[in-house]
């Protein structure tokens, strides 16, 4: 199995410069004007325009939007120095929303990105998970 990551954007350019700078992923190629695989890391992310205001599916009352909002499903990059990757991440234009805090198993801090998604780095220290897995 292979896990494909897609997020909606509403600025096709501006999200292949956020994600390259921020996280160090390169374009690969674009699928039309309507889509750039960025590789770098595990599995692609795959960034899709589309544009604000429009309905996600005919099943979501609400319209798409790229103001800071609440999902689910986020996306954790483990990085080996967490205050390196949370100081590229806001020099490409993420937003803090908890700074780094330490754990047990490790740090960890919360970001969103400029499309409003959340996403948090993680840095693994001693026995990481292993260290509070019962």
């Amino acid at each position: 199995m292979e896990f494909l990551l897609n997020l909606d954007v509403d600025d096709l350019d501006k999200a292949i410069r956020f994600y390259r700078d921020a996280f160090g992923l390169k374009p690969a190629r674009r699928l039309g004007g309507l889509a750039v695989e960025m590789v770098g890391g595990p599995a692609p992310i795959y960034l899709l325009a589309k544009a604000s205001g429009t309905p996600p599916s005919s099943g979501v009352p609400q319209p798409r939007t790229y103001r800071r909002h609440w999902t689910p499903l986020h996306l954790d990059f483990v990085v080996d120095e967490i205050d390196a990757a949370v100081a590229r991440a806001l020099a490409a234009g993420a937003r803090l929303e908890q700074p780094v805090a330490e754990h047990e198993w490790g740090k960890l801090a919360l970001l969103a990105d400029p499309f409003g998604h959340g996403f948090c780095f993680v840095q693994f220290l001693g026995r990481g998970y292993d260290a509070i897995a019962k």
